[in-house]
């Protein structure tokens, strides 16, 4: 029997195997679900696009704990769905941070100049480079490159919880060490 003729599940099983020609056809055959569910999810064509590569790469690294008893469309969707909210989540993360065009006057006048700017750069990266090795990944994985928290235990081999502890210890050490309390926009 060709692959071509196989359910997905007996696909995936056999790709799991090592059976690449499987895998390949599995891949090439979900495509249009999981463009489906992110194009419903994501009005932007390319930011769906990316959530849909995102998903793949995500079935790639997880195929090994699919479990063939199940079905696998629901898995796809499941993962599908969590790729898509995670852009999501960053695009509007991203957002919040950014300063409409019509606000750069404004802007301009109220942040410090570019010399004082530049310093406090400095002072926090010297800062981060001064934590203990675990606290600066974790920082560096979770917040500066705004990585899922999954993503980012894998990455440094810590567990969620542990990545949760150590970026929460890094940013109060770095409030204590560059004196800006919660509450408190900077030193005056």
């Amino acid at each position: 029997m060709d692959s071509a003729d196989l359910p997905w599940e007996d696909r995936m099983a056999a790709a799991v195997a090592g059976d690449a020609r499987a895998y390949d056809r599995l891949l090439r055959d979900i495509l249009p679900l999981l463009r489906g569910i992110a194009r419903r999810r994501i009005r932007d064509q390319a930011e769906a696009e990316d959530a849909v590569q995102d998903t793949l790469l995500t079935i790639h690294r997880l195929r090994h704990s699919y479990d063939p008893a199940r079905p696998l469309r629901p898995w796809l969707i499941a993962l599908c769905e969590r790729r898509c909210i995670d852009r999501l989540r960053v695009r509007g993360r991203l957002a919040a941070r950014q300063a409409p065009l019509d606000d750069c006057d404004e802007a301009a006048t109220a942040h410090p100049p570019i010399a004082e700017a530049m310093i406090a750069a400095g002072e926090l990266r010297e800062a981060i480079a001064r934590l203990p090795s675990a606290q600066r990944q974790a920082l560096t994985l979770a917040k500066l490159q705004d990585l899922p928290l999954a993503e980012a235990s894998a990455l440094s081999g810590l567990t969620v919880g542990a990545l949760k502890v150590a970026t929460h210890r890094a940013l109060r050490t770095l409030r204590r060490r560059l004196d800006v309390l919660p509450g408190d926009a900077a030193p005056a």
